[in-house]
């Protein structure tokens, strides 16, 4: 079929719209014209790069899970493979009970594959109650996504959840393991123990990924910003700055209608907005996807980013990660300088608020002032380290309703949604089949692979 003069629109200019557009250029070719509908000051959603302190640092998403394929080829493809840089080695702490402990290793998401893991971290009662598991009754539902917690906590015990668990998954979707559900926190032990593992201990230690002798997490020299740049250089996307308010077919083509009453056709759609957002698109499309999208829980969250003079005496680890509510406000501290190496002047320092379930770390993340929560941050770092300085220079980013919560039976409510999708739209978005940046890169993937074997 041929693309001459055909039209392609793609709602939202985040990571995962950006992937999409760029992959339609891939396929449709040089005539076709691909317009991009995003009402906000810059393309890429939450990944932004600020200069603090002159170095160009990441307010939203900082790193992507190295091991996965899809950025660093991604990257190779538009030519930044050199881009890509690694972490120093540093590790990260865990800040629970008022003190910080290394964080546990041999744990799949927190989950721990042995109790000694845990020592010093929970009491020890609770390495007690570990260490007795594999001879307890325990029975599974091949196919069963309970909630962590549920799982987590009957087998293991409360302090395990709330003290290695709920950080790691608090910093990866601002929720808790009350919240996630297995399949999506831990895969790799969900799929053990369909395959008949006897207890969760076994089961996480079939899960525990290979020894990986390269840096866990990647991320791009100069910020995300170089790959948003390339990929709406090779994309040659229009970008129309409106929001789009409605998306109907008429006579054969789509017809999106934008806030300020353009009406535009188009041949096929991208939709690459939050749950929310596409709900209310396509609620009397594709009413079935709406529901499912209706369905999915978002949270808010508020980063601060910090650059501290030189020589500030930070630990030598990669930041730390929060358990439960306490003396902190902040749920998780990168130490940016540590982690990715020093580069300028400054000690650059990050730190994330804003926690789904949580009516207060919600008020923080939409509605605290800047000021405060500037205030927050340096009581946090004084309470971790000892510190008390004042920022050279500072950002504040708030992301609402952008962390999807990705709760029991996640899969099948997305399994819905895509089904009730007519012909010529497809969907991407973190809400789908992962919140990082490489699962964006693959949803978007997807939606224009599916477009255009349907002739869309």
């Amino acid at each position: 079929m041929s693309t001459r003069h055909r039209q392609y629109c793609v709602v939202g200019g985040g990571i995962s719209g950006l992937v999409a557009a760029y992959r339609l250029r891939v396929a449709v070719g040089p005539d076709a014209a691909i317009t991009v509908f995003d009402p906000a000051d810059r393309l890429g959603g939450v990944l932004r790069t600020e200069r603090i302190g002159g170095q160009p640092v990441d307010v939203g998403a900082e790193a992507f899970v190295a091991r996965r394929p899809e950025v660093p080829a991604l990257l190779a493809e538009l030519g930044l493979a050199g881009k890509q840089i690694t972490t120093t080695g540093a590790r990260p702490l865990l800040y629970s009970q008022g003190r910080l402990h290394p964080l546990p290793t041999d744990t799949v998401n927190g989950i721990p594959s042995r109790p000694e893991a845990l020592s010093g971290l929970v009491d020890d009662a609770t390495i007690r109650w570990m260490l007795d598991e594999p001879r307890r009754p325990f029975s599974w539902r091949p196919g069963a996504d309970p909630a962590v917690a549920d799982l987590v906590g009957e087998r293991f015990g409360e302090q395990v959840v709330v003290r290695s668990v709920d950080p790691l998954l608090t910093g990866v979707y601002s929720g808790s393991s009350a919240t996630i559900g297995i399949r999506a926190a831990a895969p790799t032990v969900a799929a053990a123990l369909d395959r008949g593992a006897r207890c969760l201990t076994d089961a996480v230690r079939t899960a525990l990924p290979p020894p990986l002798t390269g840096s866990v997490f990647g991320a791009v020299d100069g910020g995300y910003t170089v790959l948003i740049d390339e990929l709406v250089r090779r994309s040659g996307l229009r970008w129309a700055q409106v929001a789009v308010g409605s998306v109907d077919r008429a006579s054969g083509r789509w017809e999106l209608t934008d806030d300020e009453g353009t009406r535009w056709p188009a041949d096929a759609v991208v939709l690459a907005v939050p749950a929310p957002r596409l709900a209310a698109l396509v609620s009397e499309l594709a009413p079935r996807s709406a529901a499912a999208a209706r369905s999915i829980p978002v949270a808010s969250a508020a980063v601060v980013a910090l650059a501290l003079p030189g020589g500030t005496p930070l630990p030598e680890q990669s930041g730390v990660l929060v358990a439960g509510p306490g003396r902190l406000r902040a749920k998780a501290v990168t130490l940016s300088s540590r982690k990715w190496g020093r580069r300028g002047n400054f000690e650059m320092v990050r730190l994330s608020f804003g926690r789904f379930g949580d009516a207060a770390e919600t008020h923080a993340a939409r509605a605290i002032g800047d000021e405060e929560l500037l205030t927050w941050s340096g009581q946090d770092l004084d309470t971790l380290f000892g510190i008390s300085v004042e920022p050279v220079e500072h950002r504040v980013a708030r992301w609402i309703d952008a962390m999807p919560q990705y709760g029991p039976g996640h899969a099948d409510v997305v399994a819905e949604l895509r089904a009730g999708l007519p012909p010529g739209l497809a969907v991407a978005g973190a809400y789908l089949d992962g919140i990082g940046v490489p699962a964006c890169v693959a949803a978007a993937t997807r939606a224009v692979a599916g477009l255009v074997v349907a002739g869309g």
